[in-house]
């Protein structure tokens, strides 16, 4: 072992051996790590020279201010604190006998070999070397047990239920503000190695809160930042294993382009989606089948789009009632007519719309200002298709008039001018035209 000094801030042999110590160690949980150390008597000051930080930030991260991501940090941290590499997932430091701590890294080795070298690290009595062993030797089979659920990702996976129950009322900037910045309390746990099972969970709240988050892009009418978004959930879907997981993903992300003018690239990604979720009714599946249905509709494609509003109507009928909570990740009867009345008003079957935008309404809550208004909207685009332009307009104007200047954005205008762009030029002068327009232009 290099003959290096004790560190001025070393942890004393009693703490390493705290299971609570352990796990914030394993789980890189540095507030709960200084704060642990400053309660055994090692002051902020000291911890901050020992580990070449200033004593302001140990101060904060200890506060749970802020938190330590990079690695070199972390390894000046370990040197610091003479803790050892295995508690942290890192090398065995300079400082280190190395040999006591095999029972982690060697796991082929002979059983008896290493039982000889932890009785040797323990016959000099209970050093930071032999508590390092013990430890490892305790956290090699721990970690194949069901593992503790870090609080954090707990608190995120109730996080992204929440929002999920859509904006409530509020601005779609505030709820962005909010989601993004739980998010980024993700990546700490996600830098950190975790058992199998966690690392799961956290990519699967990764990809709801990514998707989540391009949701609310796509309905501000960034649609490059809204696909960037959508990428990252994919990535993270991907990386959990959840099947049903990127099927949403991708089902919802077709509803940009869908949206916003390209309904051959929206179909094609529905398809993916309907392929990724199966034949089970779930609420990717069935998501899935009403957007390709939306997409052929846009797409003149009347004959398929039929075939995907029957299959999207078979799996509603089959859709479990855990999946029909009107939430952005569920599948709700409200948000199937909605798809519904959209489908319809393009094929022209205004009858089936009126249907839909009826029945989708009597289920909106009425805080869901942005979904009434795209029905209202929808509505307006069949009084045109049955020939009544000025009442469209009209109709179209009101919906308008009457949301929030926060959400008179993005997908809310472009369905609104989609309905302006289809009146022939002979009617712009007409008084309920111009109106239409004067609104669109504020």
């Amino acid at each position: 072992m290099d003959d290096l000094p004790p560190s001025p801030a070393q942890v004393p042999h009693h703490l390493l051996a705290d299971p609570a110590f352990v796990r914030a160690l394993r789980e890189r949980d540095f507030t709960t790590v200084f704060a642990m150390a400053h309660y055994v008597g090692i002051s902020f000051n000291r911890i901050a020279e020992a580990c070449a930080l200033k004593a302001d930030r140990v101060s904060q991260i200890a506060r749970g201010i802020t938190s330590v991501t990079a690695l070199t940090t972390v390894e000046r941290i370990a040197g610091g604190l003479r803790i050892p590499g295995a508690l942290l997932g890192l090398a065995a430091q300079p400082w280190e006998d190395t040999t006591v701590l095999s029972t982690e890294s060697d796991h082929g080795e002979d059983p008896m070999k290493r039982r000889n070298l932890l009785r040797g690290a323990l016959a000099a009595g209970l050093t930071a070397p032999a508590l390092a062993a013990l430890t490892a030797a305790r956290t090699d089979v721990d970690q194949t047990l069901s593992p503790d659920v870090p609080q954090d990702l707990a608190d995120l996976e109730a996080a992204a239920e929440s929002y999920g129950y859509g904006y409530h009322g509020q601005q779609p900037t505030r709820v962005l503000a909010d989601m993004v910045g739980d998010f980024t309390t993700l990546r700490p746990l996600l830098t950190v190695l975790q058992p199998a099972p966690i690392r799961a969970r956290l990519c699967r709240t990764a990809g709801q809160m990514a998707g989540m988050t391009a949701i609310v892009l796509h309905d501000l009418g960034s649609r490059r930042e809204s696909r960037a978004w959508f990428a990252t959930a994919a990535r993270a879907a991907a990386e959990s294993g959840d099947d049903q997981l990127r099927a949403w993903v991708l089902a919802r992300e077709a509803m940009v382009p869908l949206n916003y003018g390209a309904p051959k690239t929206a179909a094609g990604l529905a398809e993916r989606a309907r392929h990724a979720a199966g034949n089970r009714p779930t609420a990717a599946a069935t998501l899935a089948a009403a957007v390709a249905a939306r997409a052929y509709a846009l797409n003149h494609q009347s004959e398929q789009a039929h075939a995907a509003l029957a299959a999207a109507g078979a799996l509603m009928k089959r859709l479990p009632e855990s999946e029909r909570p009107d939430t952005w990740l569920t599948y709700s009867e409200q948000k199937h007519h909605v798809h519904l009345s959209h489908a319809y008003t393009t094929l022209g079957d205004t009858r089936r719309a009126h249907e839909s935008q009826q029945r989708a309404l009597e289920l909106s809550a009425p805080t869901s200002s942005m979904t009434r208004t795209l029905l209202h909207l929808d509505a307006a685009a069949c009084a045109h298709h049955d020939g009544d332009t000025e009442q469209a307009c009209r109709r179209a104007t009101a919906a308008l008039a009457a949301l929030p200047d926060d959400f008179r954005t993005g997908l809310v205008r472009r369905r609104a001018l989609d309905l302006y762009e289809a009146v022939p030029a002979q009617h712009h002068s007409e008084r309920a035209v111009r109106e239409l327009r004067r609104v669109l232009a504020a």
